[in-house]
């Protein structure tokens, strides 16, 4: 069976949300550190294609990228998988109570997920004697919560060319 150039995009373009959330395991970029603030990357990828595709975007990925994701920094052995897998509870909750896909109702609802997965990373590693940043989780947390009208444009648009 001959693959044409349409079906090869649409796969390439199914698999790109768990190449990325993988690389931003591996690559331990999931904190884009700027300056004076940080963007937690990996919260926005695990909460947008939770919610708008979750047949190609499987728990058993975001749980397997947030092990990763601790491995690499060095926390406890599932804190991080805890918190991205409340994130995509929060999204499947989201999904089906939503009616319309609009910017306003993702951006809106992506706040409780963010506060449940703070509150669930701030208890993980308060109980692991580990040394926590309250103005810092803060800031990420404003900040994330800011630039994700930008990523979900730009994943919108990898959603179209999909469907093109």
């Amino acid at each position: 069976m001959a693959l044409s150039l349409k079906n090869i995009k649409y796969k390439i373009l199914s698999i790109f949300p768990i190449l990325l959330l993988l690389f931003v395991s591996f690559n331990g970029n999931s904190i884009i550190d700027f300056n004076f603030f940080s963007i937690n990357l990996h919260f926005i990828i695990v909460y947008y294609w939770a919610l708008r595709d979750p047949d190609n975007f499987g728990y058993g990925f975001i749980f397997l990228s947030g092990i990763i994701n601790d491995v690499v920094y060095g926390l406890p052995f599932g804190v991080n998988a805890l918190c991205l897998l409340l994130i995509a509870a929060v999204a499947a909750y989201v999904r089906v109570v939503a009616v319309r896909v609009t910017l306003v109702n993702d951006w809106i609802s992506f706040v409780p997920a963010l506060l449940f997965a703070n509150f669930i990373y701030f208890l993980s590693l308060y109980f692991s004697s580990f040394e926590i940043n309250y103005l810092s989780l803060f800031k990420d947390s404003l900040f994330t919560l800011i630039f994700y009208p930008i990523m979900w444009a730009l994943f919108s648009f990898i959603i179209n060319l999909r469907k093109s």
